[in-house]
């Protein structure tokens, strides 16, 4: 955790997805946005490899994933498949690059954590490999082991940046509550153990030892104190979502050095507040939790509710750039 103490969190950044199917132009605008926090973006809209499953799939180590009717499923060797999520991947790093020149300073990247991939990712019989404790295992440390590849190839081509690795968890709540449904969709799998979830998560945010781990869900009830135990510097949620039972978590968060990637914009077309209203519910906790106004700049980072891969490529722009005028009005007016 040392090391992750002198990371520089900026005020704002994005969630993941973007639209569109252009890797330069999505690069363009997010780095052209934020400026000192910029992230990697995926493009799912450029079809299977490209959504976040067959993305993270295309990483792993010794372990390959093909596209059947009913989603991923784990075959014997890379095919077609895995090849395209690559070089999808690549293009994506080529981009970054060309864009990063220069730079120093915080850069995300995401991939999918090991429990929403083993809840995704089909075995050869058609059923999630949540169902087996085995492919679990096998799956989480391939899953280490790629993401150690990735995060080296991120460091060779953009030598400045420090680096924060996003694990998207958005499946961990129904993986501890049971309600990952089975092949046939009549039953669910059983709920996993906390102590075993807790534990194949500690290990896999071990493995970016030059830099904080984030984890990210935009589903309700997300387990702030679990993924802490895991390791977790940083947890990124759709803010709307919280409620009042969240509160003892998010404020021992706060208060126990956790960075808070508060998802407060629309990802969706529409109208946006103004920057001081999109953050207001951020002031509103503050507030219920007692917490200091002066902790707001250095404990929260503004970002869009979730991926912003289902709007119009003008309003995700236009949504970037509302996420830093919300972190401007939040560092200006803590009150």
């Amino acid at each position: 955790m040392s090391e992750n103490t002198q990371f520089r969190y900026g005020p704002a950044t994005g969630v993941g997805s973007m639209p569109g199917e252009d890797a330069r132009e999505a690069v363009k605008a997010v780095t052209g946005t934020f400026e000192d926090f910029p992230f990697l973006p995926e493009l799912p809209a450029r079809g299977p490899g490209a959504d976040m499953i067959g993305r993270t799939a295309g990483m792993l180590v010794e372990l390959y994933a093909r596209v059947e009717p009913s989603g991923w499923r784990i075959g014997d060797r890379p095919g077609r498949d895995t090849r395209r999520a690559r070089s999808w991947l690549v293009e994506d790093l080529d981009a970054l690059e060309e864009f990063t020149q220069g730079y120093e300073g915080a850069l995300k990247v995401q991939a999918v954590g090991p429990w929403t991939l083993a809840a995704h990712l089909e075995l050869r019989n058609g059923e999630a490999a949540l169902s087996d404790p085995g492919a679990c295992r096998d799956l989480a440390a391939s899953l280490a082991e790629g993401l150690r590849l990735h995060l080296d190839e991120v460091a060779r081509r953009v030598p400045g940046a420090r680096v924060l690795l996003q694990l998207d968890e958005p499946s961990l709540t129904a993986v501890l509550r049971g309600q990952v449904r089975t092949a046939s969709g009549y039953r669910t799998h059983r709920a996993v153990d906390r102590q075993a979830v807790e534990a194949t998560l500690r290990d896999v945010v071990a493995v970016h030892t030059a830099g904080p781990v984030a984890v990210h869900s935009c589903s309700p009830d997300v387990p702030i104190a679990l993924l802490r135990r895991a390791g977790a510097d940083a947890v990124s949620l759709d803010f709307s979502l919280l409620t009042e039972r969240d509160d003892d978590a998010v404020g021992e968060a706060v208060e126990g050095g956790t960075r808070l990637l508060a998802g407060v914009v629309p990802t969706t077309d529409g109208p946006l507040s103004d920057p001081a209203g999109s953050v207001m519910g951020v002031r509103t906790l503050w507030r219920r939790l007692g917490l200091r106004p002066g902790l707001l700049a250095q404990s929260v980072t503004v970002t869009p509710a979730c991926g912003l891969a289902g709007a119009s490529p003008a309003y995700a722009r236009q949504a970037l750039a509302h996420c830093v005028r919300a972190a401007r009005s939040l560092a200006d007016n803590p009150e």
